[in-house]
């Protein structure tokens, strides 16, 4: 169970996140201060910058916000007779492409400045932590180094399709979007199949 402690972290969390969206969609994201966002969501600049380095971490914390634990829970929910790869590419594609109201008014923002595709690139680094985990336990691999490799991977896989989805358009700071997110996401992820074959076989 969740703590009070964590509890208050994280609505603090989704308190600054939603804030940041919701100002950089009224006012532009340029015209948007970290004091600005400290005060809509009723913290201090200081409290603020515990949670977020930049305005552009909290504005794409709105898309990227529990991604990470989303994606781990997806994978531990498929069965185990599946696939492994199967069933971490499922899993990614999945919470990558289902995107609510928020996810969608935060992807458009996304697309008009290059600082916030840069911070959403970056955002893929959190999925490794929770899918190391996960991993791990389907491989009985608690103690090695496998399950953090193959998430690793799964991090940087991802980060380079979402590079090819999100293309800098000139100098303009306008990021253009390039083809189907799903199909980039397959294509980055297949070369890590055989590598999580082989982890499942050693098992």
């Amino acid at each position: 169970m969740t703590g009070l402690r964590e509890r208050k972290k994280q609505a603090t969390r989704e308190a600054l996140r939603e804030a940041a969206l919701r100002l950089a969609v009224e006012r532009g994201p340029d015209q948007v201060r970290v004091e600005d966002i400290a005060e809509a969501a009723g913290v201090s600049p200081r409290t603020y910058n515990n949670y977020f380095a930049s305005r552009e971490q909290a504005i794409v914390a709105a898309v990227t916000g529990d991604r990470e634990a989303r994606v781990a829970a997806a994978v531990a929910d498929r069965p185990t007779e599946v696939r492994l790869a199967d069933a971490v590419t499922e899993a990614v594609i999945e919470q990558y492409t289902n995107s609510g109201e928020h996810e969608r008014e935060a992807l458009l923002l996304i697309t008009t400045r290059t600082p916030l595709r840069d911070a959403y690139l970056d955002a893929t680094a959190t999925i490794e932590p929770p899918l190391t985990a996960v991993i791990a336990e389907r491989l009985g691999d608690a103690g090695g180094h496998t399950a953090r490799v193959l998430a690793a991977s799964v991090a940087a896989a991802v980060r380079i399709a979402l590079e090819s989805w999100l293309q800098p358009s000139g100098t303009s700071g306008l990021v253009a979007v390039s083809g189907s997110l799903p199909d980039q996401l397959r294509a980055a992820l297949a070369p890590l199949a055989p590598a999580f074959d082989a982890a499942v076989k050693r098992v």
